[in-house]
């Protein structure tokens, strides 16, 4: 977020509102934690660095949006973003992944972020670069008399004639030779035994390595127009400052951001989840309260800071409830918020009403093909209406249900597309039921193909 141009929560809460149907409650939360991070920056030191994140906990059945949410407010920040799940993690002192490791991945991600952005930034430097790269492999720079400028055309009258030509495009079934970097061989893996925190050793081994030995690099002879983005991506890495890169993607993370924790109810200690493989649960809260606290993390990029990253977790709680995690962790998530199960009325919305609703994506499909599907307004409301009467009959998954009976309707018109001869086809409401007519006859079919 811009320090010059923030979002308020009203504007926050309008752009989630194009991708999310309902919910309005978990929104306006997280438009608010949004905000604060903004309201903090404005606060003069040494308060601002006292004002920790509120972190959330949403509560909520499957597929009713907690992580489109969480991950649409990180698109509205360019903020790295994270989703984890906390069954993954197990207690120090068992083999596993270490709670620390999803630091490690975020700030991963953060680095490959802003390397982009400074790539986008020297762009327009590299063309130039690599254009005089390209030259010199056409016209090999003649010996250069004292205080005559290389640059001017003057000097070299054959290369200023490639060069009208190379824009020009007449030479862009030329071949040259240029260096392109092989591939690194595969490192032995090393397993490690051991009960401390090991997965970030074998990135840390293969970075060491590469510092060891040097990248090869191999000759290979390639048209003009293939050469030019090979030379422009390595005139951009050139350019590239990796230890600012780094500088502030550490920065970036420690200030904005977003780790969503999900399937937090399955580490409950006295939930009975299920029978999933975690170990220890209780010991798996107590580490990640020292993350959420606030804590330094060692990655291959420095020293990382947790005190203002935001944590967002996340869990349908069915059998076991917040008061079921620790009592320090519990503290940690101040913002309860409670997600609502969606209906009818709501799959209908989710349907035609977000600007990738799923209806524009199979449009968008098929007219790859030619086929302009259309769907009509009864035929919208009967998918809806089954999704909410499998939803309630059948174990709740909530809008991903309309993926599964969109396939089912759309099963013959898919894979005769490419051979169809007609560009519209209608899908109205006795289509849909005719599509789903033996499943929905057959409850017990339906339970397992609906």
């Amino acid at each position: 977020m811009s320090t010059n141009e923030p979002l308020t929560p009203k504007d926050i809460v309008a752009k989630l509102d194009k991708f999310i149907i309902g919910q309005d409650s978990a929104k306006r939360f997280v438009a608010i934690a949004l905000r604060n991070r903004w309201r903090r920056q404005q606060v003069a030191e040494p308060l601002r660095d006292e004002i920790s994140p509120k972190n959330i906990i949403m509560i909520g059945p499957t597929g009713v949006g907690k992580t489109e949410i969480s991950r649409r407010l990180a698109q509205l920040d360019r903020s790295p973003f994270l989703k984890v799940e906390a069954t993954k993690f197990t207690e120090v002192g068992y083999v596993g992944r270490d709670v620390e490791s999803m630091i490690r991945d975020l700030t991963e991600l953060a680095v490959n972020f802003v390397k982009e952005e400074q790539a986008e930034a020297v762009q327009q430097k590299a063309k130039v670069l690599a254009k005089e790269a390209l030259l010199d492999l056409l016209v090999p720079p003649p010996p250069v008399a004292p205080g005559v400028d290389p640059t001017d055309p003057a000097a070299s009258p054959t290369r200023d004639k490639f060069r009208v030509m190379l824009e020009e495009g007449k030479l862009d079934e030329r071949e040259v030779d240029i260096n392109i970097e092989q591939a690194a061989p595969a490192m032995p893996m090393v397993e490690v035994l051991s009960t401390g925190p090991q997965e970030g050793m074998g990135s840390s081994m293969q970075d060491m390595f590469a510092k060891i030995f040097p990248k090869k690099t191999k000759k290979q002879k390639v048209k003009i127009t293939d050469a030019i983005p090979l030379l422009e991506k390595q005139e951009a890495e050139k350019l590239i400052d990796m230890e600012e890169v780094t500088r502030l993607a550490v920065e970036r993370v420690e200030q904005t951001g977003i780790i969503f924790l999900d399937e937090i109810d399955k580490i409950t200690s006295r939930g009975s989840g299920g029978n999933t493989g975690e170990v220890s649960r209780e010991g798996v809260q107590r580490d990640l309260l020292s993350i959420v606290e606030g804590a330094n993390v060692n990655t291959k990029h420095g020293m990382v800071r947790t005190d203002h990253i935001l944590f967002i977790a996340s869990g349908a709680f069915h059998t076991s409830k917040p008061s079921d995690l620790v009592p320090e962790l519990q503290g940690r998530f101040p913002v309860r918020v409670e997600l609502d199960a969606l209906g009818e009325d709501e799959f209908y919305r989710i349907l035609v009403e977000p600007e990738n609703a799923l209806l524009k994506q199979y449009k968008a499909l098929l007219a790859t093909e030619g086929v302009d599907l259309e769907f009509e307004d009864e035929a919208i409301r009967a998918m809806a209406k089954i999704a909410a009467e499998v939803n309630e009959s059948t174990e709740n998954i909530g809008a991903r249900r309309l993926h599964t009976i969109l396939e089912r309707i759309l099963e013959d018109v898919s894979f005769a597309a490419s051979d169809m001869d007609e560009t519209r086809f209608p899908i109205s409401a006795e289509y849909v039921g005719e599509q789903l007519a033996t499943i929905s006859e057959d409850k017990d079919l339906s339970r397992y193909i609906l």
